[in-house]
């Protein structure tokens, strides 16, 4: 019996997907929950599992392809040696667009004897286990420092904990804190019961050493170094990117708005947060976790900015604007794959430690490509700060289909005149951009306005 594998569709929004690699050759025997493929959307890279035992007789799609969702991408049988020339897709259906690999030419009823060739790794991939991933991200173990013992040097969960079994003892809180300073645990010794290593040893062990507090300044990856004239095509994520970017501007009517903010209050309670919640937390409070509270609060007293477009956009004959219930803040963030979006669900009703805890958890899935594509889409706003690059204040394009955007500059010191009196207050700069064809000026000038007024006085949150 042959088994069709296809291309599943990960996510309600996935329509095709790339082949990344094949963990397994053809001829390999294959168990029952053993991953067969990775694959690449838009949005992130995924492990696929076999879903029955037998031979990988066919690879259909080879690594690298872009096939739609549902593609046959390749087939199983049973035994090594079953007749694959009659074979004919199951499924075909009609009028559904799905498209199927055609039936392959027939192979030879004996059994692979060659071995199979190693796979290596991608440059900068990393193969893993999810149940490896998931005790590494657990214990905060990076998986680039672990040695696989997997089928061609993949990560598994017991080279996880063998990993941890040689490093030092350490509470979760500490060995955050010295990863987080690019800190070595074995220099450190540790003071906690049976020599484990806590917080107050990392903290004594980074005395005396110039270490920039986390998310000031983003570390800026080295260029990528082209020869000249070379030519580098346009694929995959940075292709989607180049699309929807073009779409949002020229579908939209792109207005934006700018104000400056006194931010010296919101400086304060970050401090404050950052250092009242570190123990709980486990990692700095940031920037970003707040304004990911206020504008969901934002959100839901100017419900109108949380709209969508319906419909013909061209004559507006059919069109409808759509007002959302729910408040989806979604956080524009730089991965190695491009720029992706995770989205906080419901953010008007969570609170700072909720945010904090799954926005960092999202986006760090988000850049070791782990995210599922459902939680990169479906925002219902967008907030992108550049404040790290040292950047003002910029014209962000609309992440379509929302109806705004909203950028963050840096915040910095600068003299200012408070009460008549020559002072020095942190100031940033808000970038509102927005879709006149849903939104008039005035309406949305009121939405920043009060984005500015939590901003400079952030306790009104507890209002």
């Amino acid at each position: 019996m042959v088994h069709e594998v296809i291309l599943p569709k990960l996510g309600q929004t996935m329509e095709e997907g790339t082949v990344v690699d094949w963990l397994k050759q053809e001829g390999d025997a294959v168990q029952r929950g053993e991953v067969l493929f990775t694959v690449e959307s838009d949005k992130a890279t995924l492990e696929v599992e076999a879903s029955t035992r037998g031979f990988l007789r066919r690879i259909l799609v080879p690594a690298g392809q872009t096939v739609p969702v549902l593609t046959v991408v390749a087939l199983i049988t049973r035994t090594a040696d079953e007749e694959l020339s009659a074979y004919k897709s199951q499924s075909q259906v009609s009028g559904s667009g799905l498209q199927v690999a055609e039936a392959p030419a027939p192979v030879s009823s004996e059994p692979e004897t060659s071995e199979p060739e190693a796979l290596e790794p991608a440059a900068g991939r990393t193969f893993a286990s999810p149940r490896a991933r998931r005790r590494a991200r657990e214990e905060g173990v990076d998986l680039e420092l672990v040695t696989g013992t997997g089928p061609h040097g993949r990560i598994v969960e017991q080279d996880v904990v063998a990993y941890l079994e040689e490093t030092p003892k350490a509470s979760p809180v500490a060995r955050r804190m010295a990863e987080q300073a690019g800190l070595d645990l074995r220099t450190v010794k540790g003071s906690g019961p049976g020599g484990r290593i806590v917080k107050k040893d990392v903290e004594q062990a980074l005395q005396g050493l110039q270490i920039p507090e986390p998310g000031l300044r983003a570390a800026v990856p080295e260029p990528e170094v082209l020869q000249p004239e070379a030519l580098k095509p346009m694929s995959g994520v940075r292709a989607l990117i180049a699309r929807r970017m073009a779409e949002g501007h020229q579908t939209t009517a792109p207005v934006t708005l700018t104000t400056e903010a006194d931010a010296t209050e919101l400086v304060q309670l970050r401090e404050r947060l950052k250092a009242g919640l570190a123990d709980e937390l486990g990692f700095d409070l940031g920037y970003n976790d707040v304004l990911i509270k206020l504008v969901g609060r934002s959100l839901r007293e100017f419900p109108y900015m949380n709209v969508r477009l319906e419909g013909d956009g061209a004559d507006f004959a059919d069109a409808t604007i759509r007002h959302l219930q729910e408040v989806h803040v979604a956080l524009a963030v730089d991965t190695d794959r491009g720029l992706l979006v995770p989205v906080i669900r419901n953010a008007d009703q969570k609170g700072l430690i909720e945010i904090a805890r799954e926005l960092r958890d999202l986006v760090g899935r988000a850049r070791s490509g782990e995210a599922l594509p459902d939680e990169l889409s479906g925002s219902t706003f967008t907030i992108t700060n550049l404040g790290m690059f040292e950047i003002d204040a910029f014209t962000p394009i609309i992440n379509l289909p929302e109806a705004a955007i909203l950028g963050v500059g840096r915040i910095k010191a600068q003299p200012a005149v408070v009460k008549g009196e020559l002072c020095v207050r942190r100031t940033v700069w808000l970038s509102l951009t927005f879709d006149h064809r849903l939104v008039d000026g005035a309406p949305a000038a009121r939405f920043l306005q009060r984005v500015k007024q939590l901003v400079e006085e952030p306790y009104l949150l507890l209002a």
